[in-house]
C-alpha cells in the first residue's frame, strides 16, 4: 500500500516539462521600465529556466485535468483542419473527434476567471466536485487549505449579514458615543484574492443584497464602516440551474455572475481512477505541485497581459453583430431610441403580445426574438475579456472567431433569457435548444455568422467607413466637406428606407448614423458661429 500511495503521489507531483502547445508563438514583450522592478519571473523550478505565464497556466491546466479533476468532456473544441464525425442513434447524434487541442469547460472556464479576476458560477447536482474545483483555484492561488475552508462562506438560510461581513466589537457598542467609533471585527476572508461562496441560492434575500455590493463594487459594509477588498476571483456553487434554491436569487445577483460553468455527470469508465485515490488516500487539493501555483504579482501580470491580446477588427465586426441582435424591439415604442426590449420590461406590458405583432419580418430568421432581453454593457465587456483570456491562454496575442465562438456560450449562459415561444423553437430538430443552453446560444451565435457572410459585411460596410472617416476627426473640416458628409449620410439612409426588412442590426446601424448626422451637424452649427 506505501508504494503505491507513494508511486500515485509521483505522478501527481508531475508537471509537465514540454511545451504543452508547440505551435504557439507569441511575439517578443517590447521593454518596459517596470519590468526592472518586478523581480524574477517564476520558473519552473528552483533553477531552471523562466517560464512564460501562459505556459505556467497550460501546465496548470494539464495537471488538473490528467490528476486532480476527472472530466473528460473535451468541449471547448478547436479544429486544426478536416475532423472525424460519427453519427448514433435513431435521432443522427454527432461524436466529433476535434482536430485541433481541445479543451474542458470545468477546468478551463473556472482557471481563466482565475487570471481575470471576475465571478464565476458552478451549477449541478451534488457531489459533482463544484467545491472541490474551486478550492482548487485558491490553491494555485498560492492558499494554504486551513486558509480556503476557513474562507468558505457556506450559503444557508440563518445567514445574517455580519455573518457574511463581520460583527461590531461588543465593547465599542456599549461605550461609542456615535457610529464612528464602533469598530467592526472583519471577516478574514474579504481580504482574499479568491472567495468562495457554497450554495449562494440558499443565502437569505437581504443577506444577498450586501452579498450584491461585495461582488459589485468591492466594498463591504457594516454600521457605516467600510471594509475595501483587494480584486479577487469569485467562485460560487448552485445545485438548481435556474435561480431557485432555499431562496431565489435577486436578479441583479445572478447579473454579477459573469460566467457560468456546468458541472457534468461522472462517466462510469472513470471509476479506477477512484479506486487510486481511496486506496492511496491522496486528495489533489493537498499535492499541488508548488511549480504551478500563483504568486499575487504573477496573477497582477497574467491579467496585464491577457488585457493586452488584440481583437482584430474583422473579428470585432462579428461580435458587433451578433450583439445588435438581442435589444431592438420594433412595437415597444414610437420614437426610434426606444424601440427595445428594455423599454417593453419597464411598461409591464406581456412580452408575447408585442413580440407577436405582425412586423413584416421573417420570424424564421431573427435571432433577436428568440430571446427575451438584450445585452448590457457589462456583459458584452466581460465576453471582450474572456475572448482574450482564452487567446492568451492558447499562446496567441490576437484572439480569432473560434476564441469568440467558444467562450460566448459560458459568458451569457445566464445573461440571455431564451424565448421558449418563438419560431425557432418550434421548428424540427431545434426543440433540443430548450434545454441546451449552451448549444443554443452557439448555434445563435453561428446563425449570426452566416447572415454577416450573406450580407458580405466583411467587404461592403458603409457604416463602417463612415466611421472610419469620422474617427479620423472633425477639426479642420471645412462647411463643404461637413455638408458632403451629411448628405452622404442622408443619402445611404434614404436608401435603406426603400423596402429594407428592420431587424437588430440595422436598428443599430441607422442609430450610429444618427449620431454621426448630429455630430456633423453640431460642428457645422459651430463653424457658422465662428465664421
Amino acid at each position: 500500500m506505501y508504494r503505491k500511495k507513494r508511486s500515485f503521489t509521483m505522478q501527481f507531483n508531475k508537471v509537465s516539462v514540454a511545451p504543452t502547445n508547440p505551435h504557439a508563438e507569441r511575439s517578443s514583450k517590447k521593454f518596459d521600465v517596470a519590468d526592472l522592478f518586478a523581480g524574477p519571473i517564476a520558473a519552473v523550478s528552483t533553477g531552471e529556466s523562466v517560464i512564460a505565464i501562459d505556459e505556467k497556466l497550460r501546465q496548470a491546466y494539464f495537471w488538473m485535468i490528467n490528476n486532480a479533476i476527472i472530466s473528460p468532456f473535451y468541449d471547448i473544441s478547436y479544429q486544426e483542419g478536416p475532423s472525424a464525425s460519427f453519427v448514433f442513434g435513431d435521432a443522427k447524434h454527432t461524436l466529433m473527434l476535434p482536430s485541433g487541442q481541445s479543451y474542458s469547460s470545468f477546468v478551463l472556464i473556472p482557471l481563466l476567471n482565475l487570471m481575470v479576476r471576475r465571478r464565476c458560477l458552478f451549477v449541478g447536482g451534488p457531489g459533482r466536485g463544484k467545491t472541490a474545483s474551486a478550492i482548487l483555484m485558491a490553491v494555485l492561488a498560492g492558499y494554504s487549505i486551513k486558509e480556503i475552508r476557513r474562507g468558505i462562506q457556506h450559503g444557508q438560510p440563518e445567514m445574517t449579514v455580519t455573518d457574511l461581513l463581520g460583527n461590531p466589537l461588543p465593547k465599542d457598542l456599549v461605550n461609542a458615543e456615535n457610529m464612528d467609533d464602533i469598530r467592526i471585527a472583519w471577516r478574514k476572508w474579504l481580504g482574499m484574492r479568491v472567495k468562495i461562496v457554497d450554495e449562494y441560492n440558499r443565502i437569505p434575500t437581504r443577506t444577498q443584497s450586501a452579498l450584491l455590493t461585495l461582488m459589485g463594487d468591492n466594498y463591504a459594509e457594516v454600521l457605516d464602516q467600510i471594509y475595501e477588498c483587494p480584486e479577487a476571483a469569485w467562485y460560487l456553487t448552485a445545485n438548481d440551474d435556474a435561480g431557485g434554491g432555499t431562496y431565489q436569487v435577486i436578479e441583479a445577483l445572478r447579473d454579477r455572475i459573469d460566467v457560468v460553468v456546468k458541472a457534468l455527470h461522472f462517466p462510469s469508465r472513470f471509476i479506477g481512477d477512484l479506486m487510486n485515490r481511496i486506496e492511496s488516500g491522496i486528495r489533489p487539493e493537498e499535492i499541488v505541485p508548488h511549480e504551478i501555483i500563483f504568486t499575487a504579482e504573477e496573477l497582477d501580470r497574467a491579467y496585464t497581459q491577457i488585457v493586452a491580446v488584440q481583437v482584430p477588427y474583422l473579428v470585432q465586426r462579428r461580435l458587433e453583430f451578433f450583439t445588435s441582435q438581442f435589444e431592438f424591439m420594433e412595437q415597444a415604442a414610437e420614437q426610434f431610441e426606444y424601440k427595445t426590449k428594455d423599454t417593453l420590461k419597464l411598461s409591464s406590458i406581456d412580452f408575447l403580445q408585442v413580440a407577436n405583432a405582425a412586423t413584416g419580418t421573417d420570424k424564421s430568421k431573427d435571432i433577436g426574438l428568440q430571446t427575451k432581453n438584450g445585452l448590457s454593457v457589462r456583459a458584452i465587456m466581460t465576453a471582450i475579456i474572456y475572448i482574450k483570456a482564452i487567446a492568451f491562454f492558447r499562446g496567441n496575442t490576437e484572439a480569432d472567431l473560434e476564441d469568440v465562438r467558444q467562450i460566448l456560450p459560458f459568458v451569457l449562459h445566464d445573461k440571455l433569457v431564451p424565448n421558449l415561444d418563438a419560431h425557432f423553437f418550434e421548428q424540427e430538430n431545434n426543440s433540443i435548444y430548450r434545454v441546451d443552453r449552451i448549444g443554443w446560444i452557439r448555434k445563435m451565435f453561428d446563425l449570426s455568422c452566416a447572415e454577416y457572410d450573406r450580407l458580405d459585411l466583411d467587404r461592403q460596410d458603409p457604416v463602417a467607413d463612415l466611421s472610419k472617416e469620422f474617427d479620423l476627426g472633425i477639426e479642420g473640416l471645412t462647411e463643404k466637406e461637413v455638408k458632403a458628409r451629411l448628405a452622404k449620410i442622408e443619402g445611404l439612409l434614404a436608401e435603406w428606407s426603400k423596402g429594407r426588412k428592420l431587424y437588430g442590426n440595422l436598428y443599430d446601424d441607422l442609430l450610429k448614423l444618427k449620431y454621426l448626422h448630429q455630430r456633423y451637424t453640431n460642428y457645422l452649427r459651430w463653424l457658422r458661429w465662428k465664421s
